[in-house]
């Protein structure tokens, strides 16, 4: 593996998932929150961005619907807050 820029966006993208479930796990971020939505969403953009230089099926699949599910919870967020 190369440290390009592809592979450190994925590794970002991973980061965030490990910050946002931690965070939740030790209950200092609202899983339904903002912050914890937010890192799920980017970090699942991230990761299908680094997929797209190294195509793997079911790790696409995983984070589309992933980023659907955080992208669904923003919006409601949103539309909760108007």
């Amino acid at each position: 593996m190369t440290l390009d820029l592809p592979n450190i966006l994925g590794l970002i993208g991973a980061g965030l998932f490990v910050v946002a479930f931690g965070g939740v796990q030790v209950e200092r971020l609202d899983p339904h929150g903002a912050p914890a939505l937010l890192m799920n969403f980017v970090g699942a953009i991230l990761v299908l961005i680094s997929l797209a230089y190294d195509f793997n099926l079911p790790s696409f699949v995983l984070e589309s619907i992933w980023g659907l599910v955080a992208a669904y919870g923003l919006i409601k967020l949103v539309r909760r807050r108007r």
